[in-house]
């Protein structure tokens, strides 16, 4: 049998070893570590998942909002149909019987529409004429023919739309000479540029297409009308295409004809979003350009749109766009003003030895953006943000300059001017002597008026064929320069029979002209006297 140790007997105890114990703590730091970790991460994933949950609940609400308020716009559309249809019927059947009264007279010969007074009243009674009678032709021409009274036209076309049996339709005639495509021919298209007359014929049509129950919400656009408008549309984006015009390059009034087209019919599409944007940034400086933006569909797109206008320099367009649509606590007006003044001034110098046309051009570019600027404050009260005296008295020094650069140079008044030489003419005395004879060349003084020839007597004067305007030849004397030749007196060959022989010169006369004058020109009327 084995033996079995005895309890009071001592036993070596395997004593552990301190790596051992290190190894241990290394494990249990690392755990601690681990488990905070992977504690933190589902806290993480907690928190994100109980915010995503928060966001969908809110889009859930809106969601249903946006279809309750759809439904109750649907349902309140639905039972305003039969009262809106209602009152066109009678609407229309207003115009076809004034239309018809209007055809009756016309026939009679009681028509009085080719009469226009030069009152407001005369004009709107010859619109309200030409559309009772579906005039398009007419009207077009009646319209483009008063450029001059814009204003009130955009007044009165409305009124006179309201009596058209079909205003849509007229103004879809009307238009159709120049729009989509100008049917007119190259040079009338060069003279006339008729797209004022199509945006305002445009948006003179919107009002009274509206829905007189639901409003601007709903229009009054008939599936043919509709049809027809879109037709337009695509052929006027069709002929860009022919012509191979970029969007960007498109004429400005060209893009705001096509855009208030797309409003007024309400036509416009998304998917041809790209295009409306490229337009629209293209003729930014349109003052329209950003409602029509946001009418089309872009507000989505236009803080995207105000910072490629800034990144193209275009401040001032960015600010209109900016406040159309609520956004100027992204992008504040001031910074973007200054920017645009800064800019103003930093235009590259095409033709570096040109430096005054350079000089100039840069003054006109500045003068235009700080009106542009000051205009922009005052639009929208700016004054405490952006003090325009500044700019004030920045404007009135430019324009003070211009306006000395623009006054004539001061010329003596010893002393005259002549046009074709930009010289000094013979003393004005000259003109008032008897038988005087001025050279037409500048600096030559007739025989006349040289000391030499007191006597007028001593050359009879030639006959006009034989000298035209010029003054013949004479001897010049040297003795009035002093120092200069000194010597015996000369004689001049004969010309042309004049003065054959020597001529004895006779002592000097008291002149009868300013001294200072010859003697500041001494020396370029003898070079000038040598030759003739």
């Amino acid at each position: 049998m084995g033996s079995v140790p005895d309890p009071g007997e001592l036993t070596e105890l395997a004593q552990p070893s301190f790596d051992e114990f290190q190894r241990q703590t290394s494990l249990m730091t690392s755990c601690s570590l681990m488990w905070k970790d992977l504690t933190d991460h589902f806290t993480t994933l907690e928190q994100n998942l109980m915010k995503k949950s928060e966001a969908l609940k809110q889009m859930i609400e809106t969601l249903d909002n946006q279809t309750q308020t759809s439904l109750e716009s649907l349902k309140r559309r639905e039972v305003t149909i039969d009262r809106s249809v209602e009152i066109v019927a009678e609407k229309v059947g207003k115009r076809v019987r004034a239309a018809l009264e209007s055809l009756e007279k016309a026939r009679d010969g009681d028509d009085d529409a080719g009469e226009v007074d030069d009152d407001e009243e005369g004009l709107l009674s010859a619109l309200k004429s030409l559309c009772l009678k579906m005039d398009a032709r007419g009207f077009w021409s009646f319209v483009t023919a008063r450029k001059k009274e814009l204003e009130n036209l955009r007044l009165k076309i409305p009124a006179a739309l309201v009596d058209c049996v079909d205003p849509a339709m007229l103004v879809l005639e009307a238009i159709s000479e120049v729009f989509p495509v100008d049917k007119r021919a190259s040079g009338e298209k060069m003279m006339n540029d008729f797209a004022w007359a199509c945006v305002v014929i445009l948006e003179s049509l919107g009002p009274v297409m509206v829905d007189p129950v639901m409003g601007k919400s709903r229009l009054l656009v008939t599936p043919s009308v509709k049809e027809k408008a879109e037709e337009v549309a695509e052929t006027w984006k069709a002929s860009l295409e022919e012509r191979g015009i970029v969007e960007e390059d498109v004429k400005t009034p060209d893009v705001h004809t096509f855009l208030q087209h797309l409003v007024t019919f309400g036509i416009f599409r998304s998917e041809d979003l790209g295009l409306y944007r490229k337009l629209v940034v293209g003729s930014a400086w349109r003052k329209q350009m950003p409602k029509l933006a946001v009418s089309v569909g872009l507000g989505d797109q236009m803080p995207d749109m105000i910072e490629e206008l800034i990144s193209k320099g275009q401040q001032l367009d960015a600010v209109h766009f900016t406040y159309e649509v609520g956004l100027v606590d992204k992008f504040p007006p001031v910074p973007l003003l200054k920017a645009y003044l800064r800019d103003a001034k930093k235009t590259p110098v095409e033709d570096s030895s040109n430096t005054g046309r350079h000089s100039n051009l840069v003054a006109r570019k500045e003068q235009s953006a700080l009106r542009a600027v000051l205009k922009c404050i005052e639009e929208y009260k700016l004054e405490e943000e952006f003090p325009p005296e500044n700019l004030k008295k920045r404007l009135y020094q430019l324009e003070k300059t211009k306006t000395e650069k623009r006054k004539p140079a001061a010329v003596p008044a010893n002393k005259r001017t002549r046009a074709s030489y930009n010289g000094p003419m013979p003393p004005a005395k000259a003109g008032r002597i008897t038988n005087a004879y001025v050279s037409s060349f500048p600096f030559i003084r007739s025989p006349s008026h040289s000391p030499q020839y007191a006597s007028p007597s001593a050359y009879p004067s030639p006959p006009a064929t034989v000298y035209s305007n010029r003054s013949p030849p004479y001897p010049y004397s040297p003795e009035l320069i002093p120092g200069s030749y000194q010597g015996s007196p000369i004689a001049y060959p004969a010309y042309n029979g004049y003065c054959n022989g020597p001529v004895p010169v006779p002592a000097p006369a008291p002149p009868v002209y300013h001294p200072h004058y010859h003697q500041q020109h001494h020396q370029h009327n003898h070079h000038q006297q040598a030759y003739y």
